[in-house]
């Protein structure tokens, strides 16, 4: 994938899988700024792309508000003349079940995910519709965003969000040329690696250098930061122009197309329905057959 001349924005790029996204972006050919709140780290990524022969620059700034926003869009074309491609990833965790959240829980994780990936889009949207050659916004989202997941209120409401986002811009800037997709990724990070099914074999993996599993790469869609970073490659490219407003998911050996929600199932009644009678056409009717929520618990194959 050739991403020469393209000029790429990485949220929360200084580690994980926010520096896996750098990295695969300037090796393509893209020039690449780096976003962290650690300095730092920030230094280290750019290091470590202009190393490998990449062009890079850093941006130290707390995604969430408009000024941070708005320095990272300078930045990209302060350092490289322009800005083609935005990558939403930064973000943090305060997981917590219900009861026990507090309003600063809630708060600062939709602030980073949600209200961070709406500042920077639309700082990256003003700037690519004022250049008029099109561009790339790729919003990374997260399983827990489509199906829920324990302890994660704030993470999961914000990730259904972004995905909520991107299929509204994608309308939006179509006229543009600007795509707009979600990436729902998997991939072993320090987070994944808290998982008690994961934790041993990742650490295997880690430790002997031995590939992970193929029924943790295939049936739990879940591999390395390198094997998430091409889907987001791909997404920045010219070869993705026909696709937009969509959740990809991707993981380990897994390439996924995450559905819409849609109706399904439906009943009428004529004037309407009451009370009771939902209750008597729910059992056998909308309600037969109802859907799943909650990610999965991973399966290991039996020793």
């Amino acid at each position: 994938m050739d991403l020469h001349g393209k000029v790429a924005v990485v949220t929360g790029s200084g580690r994980g899988l926010g520096l896996g996204y750098a990295q695969a972006l300037a090796a393509a050919g893209a020039a690449v700024v780096v976003n962290d709140v650690d300095q730092d780290a920030v230094d280290a990524a750019v290091a470590m792309i202009t190393v490998a022969g990449g062009r890079a620059a850093g941006a130290v700034a707390a995604v969430g508000d408009s000024a941070a926003a708005e320095e990272l869009v300078d930045t990209a074309v302060r350092e490289f003349g322009r800005l083609d491609v935005l990558v939403t990833n930064a973000g943090i965790l305060r997981d917590r079940v219900l009861w026990k959240m507090t309003d600063d829980d809630f708060d600062d994780v939709v602030r980073v995910h949600l209200r961070g990936t709406f500042t920077c889009a639309r700082a990256a949207a003003v700037r690519m519709r004022e250049q008029g050659t099109g561009g790339r916004l790729v919003l990374i989202s997260s399983p827990a965003g489509q199906r829920g997941n324990f302890g994660q209120t704030n993470y999961a409401a914000a990730k259904a969000g972004v995905v909520a986002m991107a299929r509204t811009w994608a309308m939006e800037l179509g006229r543009s040329g600007i795509t707009v997709n979600a990436v729902v990724p998997v991939a072993a990070t320090e987070m994944t690696k808290t998982i008690p099914a994961f934790a041993p074999v990742i650490e295997e993996a880690e430790r002997t250098g031995v590939p992970l599993p193929d029924w943790l790469r295939k049936d739990e869609g879940l591999g390395t930061v390198e094997d998430v970073a091409g889907l987001v490659t791909f997404l920045a490219s010219d070869a993705s122009e026909g696709v937009t407003g969509q959740a990809i998911g991707i993981g380990g050996d897994r390439l996924a197309l995450w559905a819409h929600p849609k109706e399904k199932a439906v009943a009428f009644a004529d004037g309407g329905w009451s009370a009771d009678a939902i209750a008597a056409q729910w059992p056998a009717g909308v309600g037969a057959e109802p859907e799943s929520y909650g990610i999965p618990a991973p399966k290991a194959p039996e020793a």
